[in-house]
């Protein structure tokens, strides 16, 4: 185990990035956050006057090559996920990346190849919800038995609706709802029913508001059921319309008991009455939900780096929700079941 501060540097400073930054600078014990890059000028503008970071680059390159810097944090484009990934692995740092690795499997499979060949250093995908409080406690209690044998999952992605589009304009990119909102679920999935393989997949989808998905082969409500080795299930549903707010669900059910998270959407645990009924304030977004999984998620990257605890996630994880993600999108374009 080491005890030298680990130092960091981040890649991407969009609204993601803002907030891995944020919490690397200010709360995340044994890291320090040394250098920041974007090829976006105001977003370097953003790390030198409000987190004091001076070392600010325009490309990727020019941070790797700086012999002090320990890991980085890349919150990049999709697209770029899997090459910088590879660059940071060769270039002898740590790496953490916001997922999807990547929306094609070999590619994902080609970055774990690289992976191997730098075992000492740790290559972590960005899927937060194993980190969040509630998830872990569900986890923990199935791993003790609590619910028999789990045969299936329920969990859903849902956003609040968005007028204006945002995630139309990035259609084109993005891999599809399933791939973009659900590979959240997925990987909850495989990591509440001990990590199966998935054997087959069906999707069904429907443009309720946003016309403008139709091109891209996308919708914004979408259905999937995934079959896994041994009989288990999962059914997973993804909206961009909720019109009350962001609601993340999971239910999973053994053959002695059940559980489930996330249910109401809850902001907080007042409830309100009055002559219009009775109810609560809804969550606005997954950072309300998940604020303190990002937390958790950046810490345990980093005891990972320092030596303190393995590494909670491996590539493997990231390439299996692709491959499921994947066959859960040309399902969805085909109308047909697809083999994973």
């Amino acid at each position: 185990m080491s005890t030298k501060i680990l130092n960091v540097g981040i890649a991407g400073l969009g609204r993601l990035g803002k907030r891995h930054a944020q919490q690397l600078a200010r709360n995340t014990p044994g890291a320090r956050l040394v250098a920041a890059c974007s090829p976006v000028a105001a977003e370097l503008d953003w790390a030198r006057d409000e987190l004091g970071i001076d070392r600010c680059h325009d490309s990727l390159e020019a941070m790797l090559a700086a012999p002090d810097i320990d890991a980085i944090v890349l919150v990049t484009p999709t697209t770029l996920h899997a090459d910088q990934t590879s660059a940071c692995l060769r270039a002898g740092k740590h790496v953490f990346v916001e997922k999807p690795l990547s929306l094609d499997v070999a590619t994902c499979e080609a970055v774990e190849a690289v992976a191997k060949q730098h075992p000492d250093r740790v290559a972590m995908v960005g899927f937060v919800r194993r980190f969040d409080p509630s998830y872990a406690e569900a986890k923990a209690a199935i791993d003790q038995g609590a619910l028999g044998k789990p045969f299936l999952v329920r969990s859903q992605t849902c956003d609040q609706n968005d007028e204006s589009g945002f995630f139309v304009r990035f259609a084109e990119s993005s891999g599809g709802i399933f791939m973009d909102c659900s590979v959240h679920d997925i990987d909850l999935a495989r990591w509440m029913l001990g990590n199966p393989k998935a054997t087959r997949v069906f999707a069904s989808g429907t443009i309720a508001i946003h016309e403008g998905l139709r091109p891209f082969g996308d919708v914004d409500n979408g259905l999937a059921i995934v079959e896994f080795e041994g009989g288990q299930r999962a059914v997973f549903y993804a909206s961009r319309t909720m019109p009350h707010g962001h609601e993340t669900t999971t239910e999973v059910i053994g053959t002695t008991g059940t559980l489930q998270v996330g249910m109401g959407a809850h902001l907080s645990r007042v409830q309100y009455r009055d002559a219009s009924g009775v109810g609560h304030r809804a969550l606005p977004d997954f950072f309300a939900r998940f604020g303190d999984a990002f937390r958790l998620e950046m810490e345990a990257f980093v005891a990972a780096c320092r030596g303190e605890r393995p590494s909670p996630l491996t590539l493997n994880d990231a390439t299996e929700a692709t491959r499921i993600g994947q066959a859960i999108t040309q399902s969805l374009r085909t109308g047909l079941p697809v083999t994973c």
